[in-house]
């Protein structure tokens, strides 16, 4: 298996324009995603990306939205996601729209949401899936250097391997759009067999086990029942 960091530089995309399809994309994206921005409550959201200051997260109840990229138009932080500028479990939400396939580091970006995230807080991922019409078209010698396929693409259970390590519980993961040139992506195929569609999505959230044992739990896991006394011996009179 590849190393998850290179030392390889990459140039995210500013616009879903840029994709070939990429409107496609998005409003797929936006129509997986409305159904879970409705369940997220909180007070900040952070929309980490272009792509993902581009997404529409109306459907959210969280008013306080903010888009952060190292540079672009739609954006109220610049800064480099893999130093997020923002305190210790200050986040409640965070979504990373394909953000993750034009990353050197994934590994260190998981980290830093990781770190800014509030207990129990949510984190939305989405990606190009390499088993798919689309993951194919890495094959093709003039197509590598092109968008999206010069980006990085992870299978969903690799990606889902390292949220478990950093203790995030998936609520929801699977694959849409099998047709890339598809506006609805086929409805036929995107139904019978949604694993072959050539974008993935991940939600999760994090949780934490407390490191504080409850004394109450503590005291009762150390009582013990006392043997009655005598009672398997034998008494004799003297």
């Amino acid at each position: 298996m590849k190393p998850a960091r290179t030392p390889a530089a990459f140039t995210a995309p500013a616009h879903w324009s840029q994709l070939p399809w990429g409107d496609f994309y998005r409003a797929a994206l936006e129509q997986q995603l409305t159904p879970w921005l409705g369940k997220m409550y909180g007070f900040h959201l952070l929309k980490i990306g272009n792509l993902s200051a581009e997404v529409s997260t109306e459907a959210c109840a969280i008013s306080h939205q903010v888009n952060i990229a190292p540079q672009g138009e739609t954006l109220q932080v610049k800064a480099d996601p893999l130093h997020l500028p923002f305190a210790e479990k200050s986040v409640d939400a965070c979504l990373l729209a394909h953000t993750l396939p034009w990353c050197p580091d994934p590994h260190r970006l998981l980290r830093e949401v990781d770190r800014v995230l509030i207990d129990d807080g949510w984190m939305i991922l989405s990606s190009f899936s390499p088993l798919s019409l689309l993951g194919a078209g890495k094959m093709v010698p003039f197509l590598r250097r092109k968008m999206p396929y010069n980006s990085r693409m992870f299978t969903m259970m690799r990606q889902l391997d390292w949220l478990t390590l950093l203790n995030f519980e998936v609520m929801h993961h699977g694959n849409f759009q099998v047709l890339p040139w598809h506006r609805q992506g086929g409805r036929l195929l995107s139904t019978h067999l949604p694993a072959l569609g050539c974008m993935q999505l991940i939600v999760a959230r994090k949780r934490t086990i407390p490191l504080t044992l409850n004394p109450m739990k503590a005291r009762k896991a150390k009582a013990q029942l006392r043997p009655a006394v005598g009672a398997t011996r034998q008494y004799r009179k003297p």
